[in-house]
């Protein structure tokens, strides 16, 4: 399993905090269980959003290689 990136860290971070702290809000809630579930919800929430964050894909390209000598052309020595 590959580990998250730093991006993936940082918008599953921010979801959670944004999102606890609006749904706190416009909650008014102050019993135990609904912050219980305000705050289990941000956390999913926040998870959904860094596994959706696209992870860099790894390069296809083949790396520049220097081209190979001609067989037929010989050096010149001076």
């Amino acid at each position: 399993m590959p580990r998250p990136t730093v991006a993936q860290l940082l918008y599953g971070s921010c979801t959670v905090v944004v999102s606890t702290l609006a749904m706190l809000l416009l909650s008014q809630t102050s019993s135990g269980p609904g912050i219980a579930v305000i705050a289990v919800a941000a956390l999913a929430l926040g998870l959904l959003v860094a596994l959706t964050v696209p992870a860099p894909k790894p390069s296809t390209r083949p790396a520049a290689a220097a081209p190979a000598p001609d067989p037929e052309r010989e050096p010149v020595s001076r």
